[in-house]
Formats: C-alpha cells, structure tokens, sequence
C-alpha cells in the first residue's frame, strides 16, 4: 500500500509525506467511532437529523452551515418543506408498540405525513412495507416527493400480528422551513479546488452513509494545518437535492473544481469500486484507477452510467465535472443495502481503514503529479559516480529502485508526468515520485511549471 502524502515543501521539487498527520494505526477505530456516534440520528433529505449530524461534524471541523428556504427554485427542482418526525407508533389492543420508530428509525416511511387512527389489521398492512424474501429485515424506503405515509418491519414480526384494531401514530410536521447542508474548504496554495462530498440523508445505516461521513469528517480534520497544492472543498449534503442545490448556488465557482470524488459506502468488505467521471479520463479517473491497481487488485473500475449517487448531478452535461464515485460493494448488489442489516456489525474499522488509505493515496497522486525534465537527456547519466547505485543497494527492493531511476530517467523529456511513467512502467506511483525527488537532488532532473492538474 502506498502511504498517503499531502505536503510538500515545494510541488515543483518533489513531494514529502507525513502519513503521522493523515494516518496513524488506530484511523480504523477512529472512523469507526465515528461513524457509531452518527448511527442512531434519525436523518432524512431535511430537518433536525441533517442539523444534528452537522453540528457534531463542527466539533471536528470548522464546517459552515447553509440553510436553504423551502420553495427555493434550484434548476428543475424546488427546495422541498422542511420534514421534522417527534414519533411514530403503531400499538396493539394492550397498548404495546409492535412498531416503534424509537427502537430503530428505518420503521418509519421517511417523509411521511402525519397521521393518528385506528385502524383494522387488514388495512394497516397496506401501509406496511416488509421483505419476504429477507423476512427477518427491516427495509428502508422514503417517500420524498409524493405525498403518504407508512411503516416498515420485518417480515416475520408482521405475521406474527393477531387481527384486530391498532393505534397508529405518526408524529411529524411537513412545513415550510429549509435545506441544510455543510461545507467545510481546506486552503491550499491554489485556488482549483479537489470537492469531496458524501450524503447526509439517510437515518440509521452503517454503511449508507455513515461510513462516508466518518471517512470524510476525519479526512477534513486532520488536513487542517496541512499544507497541501490544491484547495479541498469538502460538501456533506442531502442526496439528490443537496447536490443539486449546492450546484445551483455555486455556479459561479465551478470553474475552480480540478478533480472530484463523491464517497459512500466504504466500510463493508466488498472490494473497492470506483465509478469514473463522465469524462472517463480525467485525472481523478486516472489516480483512482492506479491507486486501486496497486492497493487493491481485487477493485473494481467501472464505466459511468447516469444512476447511482451524486455524481450524476455533478457530471450532468450542463456541468460535466471531472468527479468520480469511490464505494467498495456496489450500492444494491448486497444484501443488507437499505435493510437494518446495514448495522454497526457489519462495517469494520479494518475496511474503513482501508478505504481511506486508498482515497488519501489518489489524493496524494493529485497533489504530487509533476513533469520531469532530465538535465542530462543524452544516454543514461553515470549513476555510480552520483552514489546512486550505492543509495538504492542492500536491500531487495533494490532492483525495483533502480528500475523506477532508469524509467524516470528515460521518460523525463517534458512531455510525461510522473503518473505517466508510473502506469508505464506498472510501479506504484509514491515509488516514481520519491525516485524523481532523489534524482532532483542529485542534478539530474528538474520539474517543468506545475505539473499536471
């Protein structure tokens, strides 16, 4: 695995990594926890859960709130009214809460509208959604833009309801009010700005998305005090019409944007997918794709198609930025997507761990990536005079250091990047870039203007 580099003393002269500030053995723990304190807030596209979770962003960071009135034009879109749920019940004769939104908040239809009756068992079932073929699961599932309400259970807790009467209870305010997302941007030297951004909506599922959340949050924590080439502009919004509206609030800036990932889902055992941009071949399509190569053989780099999370808002053709999607299992391909098996169990720190190394280590290949340009381009330079062979010897990696000196060299014609000459020459990125910093040492390359961006 790569280490993850932020910072450099000058990007022209090479790069200097600090994986003590990015990383450190415990970030798997740290996400982790993270990601459990978030779990149990009951979020939705808007309202107090969205609030809460930003608030507890803003302990870590110094993350600005937006708040966005109900009825705002954003596009083709309108700004809807602000959903806030005190309670949701459903109670049998004895006054026992067979379905309680308190025990687990996927119990309730998100958006529902507010509703007190009492109801025979036959029509209740009507407003309960459950999955039989997963009868042990509760399903998620919203009800945004159309008017209703509902519950959700498990399969077998259903059939196990006798006839009779039941007191439903649904406790909620569907008003005018606001959309509220956070952002939170790292200063670099540069005004082009990487945007990392994960979604904010959903109530008590681990992996979609509090594992997004937590790895952003933490990424944005320990990049403050970093000082890094480009700005990072971290956006944690609702799904669909957070994205949305942040875009249409920001038109005027868009044109900073560089590169662009948008992260859900990272903590679960799946291999690594990575969707890429619209483009296809922009440089975050590129780094993802060599990050993944060489940290994690088993991933998957897939073409992109206009369904799934964000980046479809973002690589729609009146934009068409260069963001990607970065997930390990693919969104609806297992079985405890949008289910409560989508739990605190079922992500790991070890997976959370990894999926942020990797998301530092394509960073790192943005950050990094220059051209080199030899200063003697006629023959290969005399490297044992220069101690080079010396400095490269007495270990078994020596071969492999002396053969990223010699694709270095040989490439440096101003016309290859540094990312160029690692997918040539099938070696790890960080491996190219520290042999160009020890070649710029000892006079034999130099770095022409500021690299690929």
């Amino acid at each position: 695995m790569m280490a993850p580099a932020i910072e450099h003393r000058d990007h022209r002269a090479g790069h200097r990594r600090l994986p003590d500030r990015l990383d450190d053995p415990a970030v798997g723990s740290i996400l982790h926890g993270i990601a459990a304190e978030l779990f149990p807030i009951c979020r939705s596209i808007t309202g107090p859960g969205v609030r809460e979770t930003l608030e507890r962003l803003r302990r870590r960071i110094d993350l600005e709130i937006h708040e966005v009135p109900s009825g705002t034009a954003v596009f083709d879109w309108t700004v809807p009214r602000e959903w806030t749920l005190r309670d949701a019940y459903v109670k049998n004769a004895r006054g026992e809460r067979v379905i309680d939104v308190r025990r687990n908040s996927l119990h309730v239809v998100s958006y529902s509208t507010p509703v007190q009756a009492r109801l025979p068992l036959a029509e209740l079932r009507r407003r309960i959604v459950t999955l039989p073929e997963q009868p042990g699961l509760i399903p998620y599932r919203t009800s945004y833009y159309a008017e209703s309400w509902g519950f959700c259970m498990a399969h077998d807790r259903l059939l196990e309801l006798p006839d009779g009467d039941y007191e439903v209870c649904i406790d909620a305010t569907l008003a005018d009010g606001s959309l509220t997302y956070g952002e939170y941007l790292h200063r670099g030297r540069s005004e082009d700005e990487i945007l990392l951004t994960t979604h904010v909506c959903h109530p008590s599922l681990a992996n979609d998305n509090c594992s997004g959340i937590a790895l952003l949050s933490l990424l944005a924590e320990r990049l403050q005090g970093v000082e890094t080439r480009y700005s990072y502009r971290f956006l944690f919004a609702p799904g669909t019409i957070g994205a949305i509206t942040w875009l249409a609030r920001n038109e005027h800036r868009l044109e900073r944007i560089r590169h662009g990932l948008v992260l859900s889902g990272v903590g679960d055992g799946g291999a690594p997918t990575y969707k890429r941009s619209r483009r296809g071949d922009a440089a975050i399509d590129r780094a993802m794709a060599h990050v993944l190569r060489h940290g994690s053989p088993s991933a998957a780099v897939i073409d992109f198609f206009p369904y799934g999370y964000d980046e479809r808002q973002f690589c729609s053709p009146g934009f068409d930025l260069p963001v990607g999607s970065f997930q390990r299992s693919r969104f609806g391909t297992y079985p405890e997507y949008h289910t409560s098996a989508d739990d605190l169990a079922f992500i790991r720190p070890e997976h959370l761990a990894h999926s942020y190394r990797l998301v530092t280590a394509a960073l790192d290949v943005l950050e990094s990536d220059a051209t080199p340009v030899s200063l003697q381009p006629k023959c290969e330079p005399q490297l044992g005079r220069r101690g080079l062979y010396t400095a490269v010897g007495g270990d078994r990696d020596a071969p492999a250091r002396c053969m990223a000196m010699l694709w270095v060299l040989n490439q440096a014609d101003g016309r290859h990047s540094l990312l160029d000459i690692a997918e040539r020459a099938g070696m790890p990125f960080a491996a190219i870039a520290d042999t160009a910093a020890m070649l710029r040492d000892h006079g034999l390359v130099a770095f022409a203007g500021d690299g690929a961006a």
